[in-house]
């Protein structure tokens, strides 16, 4: 059965991973997916780095899947004030659906 979600998505730096992983897991937050990202936008056009000496500069796309909105909107308003002046970086929700949603629930279940 699908349960309702709210999927964040932030496409930054990937330097800034750690810091990041940290505002989702203080949010409270079950999990984040990490993939290597690239593209243009207002910083010009960026790569994955494939392949690379050095994947320092690259970017990463990261998904949560939030319980609610008010999840996601903390998060990324946490992630844009310390990090989206200084380092490219964006971030977008949407709705979803979570299919087999126990893997999806906290401790305290759904």
């Amino acid at each position: 059965m699908a349960k309702p979600a709210i999927k964040l998505v932030i496409v930054t730096e990937k330097l800034l991973l750690k810091k990041i992983a940290k505002i989702i897991d203080a949010a409270g937050a079950t999990g984040y997916t990490v993939v290597d990202a690239g593209g243009k936008g207002s910083r010009n056009v960026r790569s994955s780095g494939q392949p690379s000496v050095s994947d320092t500069y690259s970017n990463i796309k990261i998904e949560v899947l939030a319980e609610d909105r008010d999840m996601a909107i903390k998060i990324s308003d946490e992630v844009a004030a310390k990090f989206f002046d200084n380092y490219a970086g964006i971030a977008y929700i949407c709705n979803a659906e979570v299919l087999n949603s126990y893997q999806f629930c906290g401790p305290d279940g759904c």
